[in-house]
């Protein structure tokens, strides 16, 4: 099991590593030399360049969250999301070079602007949270997914900005979160118009669930399987029926019982039976 520093080092290779060269390009033994280790401890500690970019991103998480203010939390929502994002800057700042490297490979690489769109919703959904909103539920889906897409536009001024204060990074992170606060409140008052519809939609669908079901006849009752009676046969009855019956036909196909015996008869009608 790989050691706390260990990991460590292998989350810090790899995002130096990003700084340097493309995404794609960067190799599980590159990570491993850059991290001083060898491929089987790297293989103990992560599953590949996904996995160790998750884990950076958990980390950061953690620090963002360790950083909660208890007296932020009788202050608005936006100022809680604006504080809790600005913290995330602020543990960005030792990484920025790799994080615009990873921002620049996810432009050309659809299945790794996949996987860090996952990984945003998870840690916007922590960021939403520490703010006091729920996250559950398609509304809590759609709400972290919004904020994400916000916080990508902001990043990328982010990381553009050589001031310290990050005044260009703060004037654009309010300028989204009002966008957002606007968006917020347009989809209530759509919600609550539509209430009144949602209702009576679904009493429709229930009124029409129960007609049906009157509608329908009753099922007859299923008929129970005849079984035959102690002693009977069900290959060949046992009547005199067929003995005027089969005899003639097995004279008609050359048997030998055209004078034989009702047993005999009985016999030859079964071997054809079975050959049919």
């Amino acid at each position: 099991m790989a050691t706390e520093k260990q990991k460590t080092r292998i989350v810090e290779a790899l995002l130096a590593l990003a700084a340097e060269k493309d995404f794609s390009a960067i190799g599980l033994a590159e990570i491993a030399e850059r991290a001083e280790l060898d491929l089987a401890e790297l293989r103990k500690a992560y599953d590949g360049r996904i996995a160790i970019l998750a884990e950076f991103v958990r980390r950061i998480d953690a620090t963002v969250l360790a950083g909660d203010d208890p007296a932020m939390k009788t202050e608005p929502v936006r100022d809680r999301l604006f504080d809790a994002i600005m913290r995330r800057f602020d543990a960005l700042t030792p990484y920025r070079a790799g994080v615009k490297g990873l921002i620049r490979a996810a432009r050309r690489d659809p299945v790794l602007a996949a996987e860090m769109n996952k990984l945003a919703l998870v840690s916007q959904s922590w960021t939403l949270a520490a703010a006091g909103l729920e996250t559950g539920g398609l509304k809590g889906l759609a709400r972290a997914q919004a904020l994400a897409l916000a916080y990508v536009r902001v990043l990328e001024v982010f990381l553009e900005e050589e001031d310290p204060q990050l005044p260009k990074t703060m004037a654009a992170l309010d300028k989204a979160l009002k966008r957002l606060e606007g968006l917020a409140e347009r989809a209530r008052k759509v919600e609550g118009l539509l209430a009144p519809l949602k209702r009576v939609a679904c009493g429709l669908a229930s009124w029409r669930g129960r007609s049906r079901r009157d509608a329908e006849p009753p099922r007859p009752p299923r008929r129970a399987a005849r079984r035959p009676r102690p002693g009977r046969s069900r290959e060949l009855p046992r009547s005199p029926g067929i003995w005027r019956y089969a005899r003639p036909r097995v004279v008609a196909l050359g048997g030998r019982h055209d004078q034989g015996s009702r047993c005999g008869i009985l016999d030859f009608a079964r071997r054809l039976r079975g050959r049919t």
